[in-house]
């Protein structure tokens, strides 16, 4: 099977590994860049501890996961927003700054809902707890 567009010379199988390197490359150099990952690390890293001390159960972990990688999926497309946009018009621009502007408000927004999973999660447990 040839590469989609057709490219005679790239097995099916090359065409993906081509496209997962690419991939990988992509999430590694957003994990390099410390204002996008060390901002929420501290935060999935206690999420992940307070998880496991009050033994959350499959489903919370999950809910959990998703949280943590939402927040960070966001914060990876709102990068590379930034990133295409800043390569497109390096100078500032209205357009430029309401697309950048919106995208971090995308990543405010899946803040916001990692926050209210974790309420759910986390705090009967918590409330329990305390109430002894």
């Amino acid at each position: 099977m040839t590469r989609p567009g057709g490219d005679p010379d790239c097995s099916y199988m090359t065409w993906i590994a081509l496209r997962l390197g690419w991939a990988f490359r992509g999430m590694f150099a957003f994990l390099r860049e410390p204002q996008n990952v060390w901002v929420h690390l501290p935060a999935a890293l206690l999420v992940v501890v307070v998880g496991c001390l009050l033994r959350i159960d499959r489903t919370e972990w999950c809910l959990i996961i998703v949280a943590i990688f939402l927040v960070y999926v966001s914060e990876g497309l709102n990068s590379a927003l930034e990133s295409l946009a800043d390569a497109v018009h390096p100078t500032e621009h209205p357009l430029v700054g309401r697309a950048k502007d919106v995208a971090a408000g995308a990543v405010l927004m899946a803040s916001f809902a990692a926050s209210a999973i974790g309420v759910i999660v986390f705090g009967p447990k918590l409330l329990a707890l305390l109430n002894g």
